[in-house]
């Protein structure tokens, strides 16, 4: 449904703000919402909980939320796994070899540095994979209940796999009752450090780097901006 790159994956605030996106995209409530026990995933669950409350079936109310331990969930894990193979490691690998090369030493202003020039990049990436992903076929496999077909096709036609809509239609006026959630929300600089984040854009503007639109030109411009910074 999303995978989106943010200054942090443990902020309630960015996380909820990431789902309620999500949900006035599809304009759908899950029936139920399954998350690890972070503390993370609080406020979101909570929203799902009284977002489902004027519903009368079986998981209505706080049944729409359920906590689980992430290595429980094989469907999960098992994309995890496939999704670092064929994307993740290959910016883990970018990451350590600038830290090897001493170009990046961990430093909060190493870090915001990286967000800032890499996040985009990084988003790009993700929105590729995530629509490759939905795209591409699962194969039938025997013995198995599990549907077959493309993602996509069997979340918005889902009668047509054997399946069956398991959304619950929300209504824009009880999300404006969250608006204050995603006003706040939407104040989060990119790199984690505002004070940073402004020097950075100064930098960038008076040295006339341009955005970078590969990795390889992002890496050019992390070098160059943590030269001129003196970070």
């Amino acid at each position: 449904m999303w995978l989106r790159s943010g200054s942090t994956n443990n902020d309630p605030g960015i996380i909820t703000q990431y789902y309620l996106q999500c949900v006035s995209e599809f304009g759908l409530l899950p029936a139920r919402l399954r998350t690890d026990c972070g503390t993370e995933n609080g406020t979101m669950a909570a929203i799902n909980c009284t977002l489902r409350s004027q519903h009368t079936d079986d998981f209505a109310g706080a049944l729409s939320h359920m906590y689980g331990t992430s290595t429980a969930n094989q469907r999960i894990e098992s994309w995890w796994s496939f999704f670092r193979k064929q994307r993740t490691q290959f910016w883990i690998e970018l990451f350590s070899d600038l830290r090897e090369r001493h170009l990046f030493n961990g430093s909060h202003e190493h870090k915001c540095l990286l967000r800032y020039v890499f996040l985009g990049i990084l988003q790009k990436d993700l929105d590729e994979y995530r629509q490759l992903w939905n795209n591409h076929t699962i194969r039938p496999v025997r013995l198995s209940q599990c549907p077959s077909g493309k993602p996509d096709a069997m979340y918005h036609l889902p009668h047509r796999f054997g399946g069956r809509e398991c959304g619950f239609p929300v209504s824009w006026e009880a999300l404006h009752h969250f608006d204050g959630i995603m006003q706040a929300s939407s104040q989060y600089n990119l790199c984690g450090d505002e004070d940073l984040e402004m020097h950075f854009v100064d930098l960038q503007r008076r040295s006339g780097l341009a955005p970078p639109v590969n990795w390889t030109a992002a890496v050019q411009n992390y070098i160059s901006m943590k030269n001129m910074s003196g970070v």
